[in-house]
């Protein structure tokens, strides 16, 4: 696993090469192989300096989260991290020089082993990346980065790449001190051997780490001086607000970095690994690392996608109606290197669409993001037109008109007169069934649902659906579209509101139904807050407008007839409609919306709806927030709407912002425990009513001891 080799001039070169991995990475081996190598260059009486480099093109990518997903036994990761820290202790004080060549990124675990280096010198690699990014997934460094990094540049300029997860480029991370050069690729593990040798020929003292030096003072200032404190002070308030105490992984860093710098770097370390040990091993980090890491991956990498369908590449795609959202459609086509064709009912109107992608364009050159060739180049990519003429050649025609059965019909057929025989065509519809609308086509099985979410460009999910004549083909190659314009993609099937707008509005009615019971309406917004929700419930029917709420629920109840349900909450969206207030669109709603200030909530809204002498516990509130939401992912998961957890989480994490601790509704009941979500629906049930009843595949999981993760 670790190459050992001992030169002439007794330099130990050694190179990470994990057998059977395209990365290294740390887990119960490599930490053992790496335990094992370090003991042996710092007792080898013939080894007069180290230099570790990677055999792989990257030097780490950190920790194996498989081994950290599985991780049970609290002492036994507990005593596993204390053997890695006292192995790099024992190689940055055992008086020989170190250096780590480091040919590309090196992330987490991989950039904690390397600054246990005495000197870090890096590939001029414009991929590599050099960070510390663990709490992204829920989890906090457990190879000394809480101690080393702040100890090498300070706390102020530490803290945010600990809190945040910033990945810093080569000249990024060689500006804020964290390398000490950059050279040209496949010079480097040469500049390390170059400089541990010119320090073993100096003959000066044993190479020590700035820490380990007698009078080492931390840049910047100790914990206890009043710039430091600042930091922790506005940092904890920071953190409370923006994360409602939800995740643990944050405030273990900002506790692990002032505990260990008030003592010596050993008792640090030791503090770092039971904060790591407690977070790895919570509920946050474990839902976080299954549904952001592994279900995340498996759905960019098309997991979903039919087997012995050849791949075929987009290479001109048609959008239909240059609004918001088509025009948000061409851009990210046209960014993926795919002509796109922007049609509306005339020349005027699907200009102002591609006139979206010139403002967005133009503000990335303006911040020296993009040159002007590039997006100049891809501008040219989008052909606005009100021709149907130029969708001969296309491979997909993509429909992102108005939200009428009619006016679909309509574009579907005049497309199809146009279009190739074999190209495929889509529906942007949030709601509309997809077999309902392929009745206008004469290729139904060529026809599927690619449902964007606003703002296109900034909105990393695509909802495929699935007609009940849509071909396996056609799924595959739609999901090879959208790999193409670097989305990720679920696959759902064909329901009224499919998955995301179906789950997603019963967030929205709880709170409305909240109001109609007299909940006070701060109680209600600080609940979706405290859930974990980015905004609360009234805030976001104002946002998507109980206008649209109202009507969609008027569709709704004329196509199902008998078998229609009014949603809880419903008469309060149509009470703030007949007053005008729609939402943030007409600036007033639950809200007012001045113009030249913040937002805040309509002082009306008591006399609308008056509130309850007694006022529920936030808890109770919080509860049915994230029940609601769950209990009809779960009967999705039963109808079939949804056939994998996987797409159910990744779905509402990306689609609506459910909150990534909780791992997504599927993942929120498998985190409570099936039995025990049944028992609290059916007491939410008995309180609220039947919108809480657990569906049947939940009632037999539960008595057969099943789950829908391991």
């Amino acid at each position: 696993m670790i190459h050992y080799d001992i030169d002439a001039k007794g330099l130990a070169l050694l190179r990470w090469d994990m057998p059977g991995r395209s990365q290294n990475v740390i887990n119960a081996e490599s930490c053992a192989a790496l335990v094992e190598t370090v003991a042996r260059v710092a007792t080898d009486s013939r080894v007069r300096g180290v230099v570790l480099s990677s055999a792989k093109p990257d030097f780490c990518a950190g920790g194996d989260l498989e081994w950290l997903l599985s991780a049970t036994e609290a002492q036994q990761l507990f005593d596993r991290t204390c053997q890695l820290h006292q192995a790099l202790r024992q190689l940055e004080t055992c008086g020989k020089p170190v250096a780590m060549a480091l040919p590309g990124s090196a992330l987490g675990g991989g950039l904690e082993i390397a600054l246990a280096g005495h000197y870090r010198v890096a590939a001029s690699n414009p991929k590599a990346r050099f960070g510390l990014p663990e709490v992204t997934l829920g989890l906090l460094p457990g190879g000394g980065g809480t101690q080393r990094l702040p100890r090498l540049i300070g706390v102020q300029a530490a803290m945010p790449l600990l809190l945040e997860g910033k990945r810093l480029g080569t000249a990024e991370a060689l500006k804020a001190g964290i390398l000490h050069a950059v050279v040209e690729p496949g010079t480097e593990l040469e500049a390390a051997r170059a400089w541990v040798l010119a320090q073993v020929l100096a003959q000066t003292a044993p190479v020590q780490q700035p820490w380990d030096a007698k009078g080492y003072k931390i840049p910047g200032g100790a914990i206890a001086s009043p710039a430091v404190q600042q930091v922790f002070t506005a940092g904890n308030a920071m953190l409370r607000a923006r994360t409602q105490g939800n995740y643990p992984a944050p405030a273990a860093i900002m506790s692990c970095v002032y505990e260990g710098l008030i003592t010596d770097i050993d008792t640090g370390l030791k503090t770092e690994a039971r904060y790591f040990t407690h977070t790895v091993l919570s509920t946050e980090a474990k839902n976080m690392i299954r549904t952001l890491f592994f279900n995340m991956n498996e759905a960019n990498k098309l997991a979903a996608r039919p087997a012995g369908v050849s791949t075929q590449a987009c290479q001109k795609v048609a959008i239909l109606g240059a609004g918001m959202m088509g025009a948000g459609i061409a851009y990210v086509t046209a960014k993926a290197g795919i002509q796109a064709v922007l049609l509306d009912v005339n020349a005027e109107a699907a200009e102002r669409g591609k006139a979206y992608s010139s403002q967005l364009l133009d503000k990335q050159v303006a911040r020296g993001k993009l040159s002007a060739d590039k997006a100049a180049a891809l501008l040219a990519r989008i052909q606005a037109t009100d021709d149907y003429a130029l969708l001969d050649g296309v491979d997909l025609v993509i429909e992102a008109v108005f939200e009428d059965r009619g006016l679909k019909a309509e574009v579907t057929r005049k497309s199809e007169a146009r279009m190739p025989a074999k190209a495929l065509f889509a529906s942007n519809t949030s709601t509309l069934p997809i077999t309902g609308l392929a009745k206008a086509s004469s290729r139904p099985e060529q026809f599927i649902g690619l449902h964007f979410f606003s703002p296109v460009d900034k909105m990393p999910l695509v909802e495929v659906i699935m007609g009940e004549q849509t071909s396996p083909e056609t799924l595959a190659r739609a999901l090879d579209y959208v790999k193409a314009i670097g989305m990720t993609p679920i696959v759902v099937n064909d329901s009224r509101g499919f998955y995301t707008s179906r789950v997603f509005q019963t967030y929205v009615f709880e709170g409305l139904a909240m109001l109609a019971e007299g909940v006070a309406p701060a109680l209600i917004e600080n609940a979706g807050l405290k859930a974990g929700m980015p905004v609360g419930p009234l805030a976001l029917t104002d946002e998507v407008s109980a206008e649209l709420c109202v009507k969609i629920d008027k569709q709704t109840r004329t196509d199902l007839g008998e078998g229609y349900v009014a949603p809880a909450g419903l008469e309060v969206a149509q009470r703030v409609v007949e007053l005008g207030r729609i939402g943030r669109k007409a600036g007033q709603g639950f809200y007012d919306y001045p113009k030249d200030g913040k937002k805040s909530l309509w002082p009306g809204l008591g006399a609308e709806f008056p509130q309850a002498a007694q006022q529920p516990a936030v808890e109770e509130l919080v509860q049915r927030l994230v029940a609601i939401q769950a209990v009809e992912a779960a009967r999705c998961m039963q109808e079939g709407v949804l056939t994998t957890a996987r797409d159910a989480d990744v779905g509402a994490l990306l689609g609506w912002g459910f909150p990534a601790f909780r791992g997504g509704p599927i993942g929120q009941i498998h985190s409570v425990g099936v039995g025990a979500f049944v028992a609290q629906c059916e007491a939410l049930a008995q309180r609220h009513g039947a919108r809480f009843d657990v569906p049947a595949l939940l009632k037999d999981m539960a008595r057969e001891g099943r789950s829908f993760y391991i």
